[in-house]
């Protein structure tokens, strides 16, 4: 069964402006389930920095969204985004791109935010030349392995208790799919 993305999210590369509509998101979808980095504390870093711009983000709107955020007077409708990046700096690596973060606001969520990102990744992997992408996940978060296992991403390695969170040890799972 095909899924068909819904015509009332938009997906579009992050701009500069979307700096601080992207940094609130990030630290309001913060959890023990996918993050190993503790709780950000202010002060708080850029969002975008010398290893992750604009352009290796894509970001989602959700029409409606939209809509209200501009008869508020803001601009910022932006209710996920994924960060694709390269897996290692080596040039015998550079046809595979890396998923290095997903996220949706939690008024979003169950809308099709994180699958019409996902599949907009592949799409500009493929767009940049990639012949692979990839993406790790915590052990632990079951709706992501799903999410990623439903659009073919497979399981290519996993590192038994790589991580130690909120008091437990939790494997490193390598994901990853021909394009």
């Amino acid at each position: 069964m095909t899924v068909m993305p819904d015509p009332q999210i938009h997906i579009r590369h992050a701009l500069y402006e979307d700096e601080e509509a992207l940094a609130r998101l990030d630290r309001a979808t913060w959890s023990p389930l996918h993050a190993v980095q503790p709780r950000p504390r202010p002060p708080y870093e850029p969002f975008f920095n010398d290893r992750f711009g604009p352009l290796d983000h894509l970001v989602a709107e959700l029409a409606e969204l939209a809509e209200l955020a501009e008869l508020a007077g803001r601009g910022d409708a932006v209710v996920g985004y994924v960060r694709l990046g390269f897996p290692t700096p080596l040039e015998c690596n550079a046809h595979v791109r890396q998923i290095q973060g997903l996220a949706v606001a939690e008024e979003a969520r169950g809308a099709g935010v994180a699958r019409a990102l996902l599949r907009a990744a592949q799409d500009e992997a493929r767009r940049q030349g990639a012949r692979r992408i990839t993406l790790r996940v915590l052990g632990h978060n079951t709706p992501a392995r799903k999410l990623y296992e439903s659009e073919g991403f497979v399981v290519e390695g996993v590192l038994p208790e790589e991580f130690f969170i909120d008091g437990a040890y939790v494997d490193d799972v390598l994901m990853g799919r021909s394009l």
